[in-house]
């Protein structure tokens, strides 16, 4: 007798994965996130014996690439990876074309990259304890920059000014290239900058750093204290990145991503890779990752409230 077995269970029971796998990109290529994107799936392309490969989606904030993400087929042929911020838009936009925990299965977190609170050397403050004393002398007058409105320079800010109870100026720019340069030159006072944007600057001595925003020091300034360290009790903000499928993906496949991904990330190479990014490789179990979305969800919607924060 001959069976005939549907082209869809066929398909389910043959080996994950048994074609290439796409990664999208939410922003344009060249940045932070689109470098971890292709880190990531060289080394999966390797071990999986299959292509990965990034397609990237930028627009709208990193939404337009999301929101491809959560209309993908829940098969594991397509993740992305979603950096801290996707946790914020659920807050900064009045609505969003998916909902930022249900349309989403997580896989692992990636790593995490704290900013760093820089000063011009004209300010004089030379930890966060005295700029906390400068704020309060005199409320409303120093500034900070950042890429621009809601972005996570501008919300660390907000969420410094929240916690120590004081009064500055946000001044955003389209972008951090030139918000540094203007904070170099002496028109602005400070800034909750990425590594990147920020380090070089301190190294040169144009800038001085006083604490880095992370739970824990920065593998690139371990001699930096955190904020909390330095005298805000409780204060974080990093920025993390992490993988996640569409909803509804099959537990043994986000368990096979999860382990593939996870074993990339514990290579002394990646690791280099990203440290060389500013981000310290961090993994999770898909359980964790899903508690971490959560309440950074809940935690920066409060923040962006108490600022005032809305982009239409």
């Amino acid at each position: 007798m001959i069976v005939f077995v549907p082209a869809t269970l066929a398909s389910a029971q043959q080996a994950y994965p048994s074609r290439p796998i796409r990664i999208i990109s939410i922003f344009p290529p060249g940045g932070g996130n689109d470098i971890l994107c292709r880190t990531v799936a060289q080394k999966l392309t390797d071990n999986l014996k299959q292509q990965v490969f990034v397609e990237n989606r930028p627009g709208a904030n990193g939404i337009i690439g999301t929101e491809a993400a959560a209309r993908s087929a829940p098969d594991g042929y397509t993740i992305t990876l979603i950096p801290s911020g996707h946790a914020v838009n659920a807050s900064l936009y009045r609505k969003l074309p998916y909902d930022s925990i249900k349309d989403f299965t997580p896989i692992t977190l990636v790593g995490t990259s704290p900013l760093v609170l820089a000063v011009h050397p004209s300010i004089p403050a030379k930890n966060v304890k005295e700029l906390v004393a400068l704020a309060r002398a005199h409320p409303g007058q120093l500034t900070y920059v950042s890429a621009g409105v809601g972005a996570s320079g501008h919300l660390a800010g907000a969420l410094f000014e929240t916690m120590t109870k004081t009064t500055m100026v946000h001044v955003p720019y389209k972008g951090m290239s030139l918000a540094v340069s203007d904070l170099i030159g002496g028109q602005v006072s400070m800034t909750f900058g990425t590594s990147l944007s920020v380090v070089p600057h301190v190294r040169s001595t144009r800038l001085r750093a006083l604490a880095t925003t992370g739970a824990q020091r920065s593998p690139a300034l371990p001699d930096l204290p955190t904020v909390a360290e330095a005298g805000v009790a409780g204060y974080e903000a990093s920025l993390w990145y992490g993988f996640v499928g569409p909803a509804r993906l099959p537990p043994e496949i986000v368990q096979r991503l999860n382990s593939e991904i996870v074993a990339v990330l514990g290579l002394p190479d990646i690791r280099e890779r990203l440290a060389s990014q500013g981000v310290d490789a961090r993994s999770s179990t898909p359980e964790e990752f899903g508690r971490l979305l959560a309440s950074d969800l809940e935690r920066w919607a409060g923040v962006v409230q108490r600022a005032g924060v809305r982009v239409e």
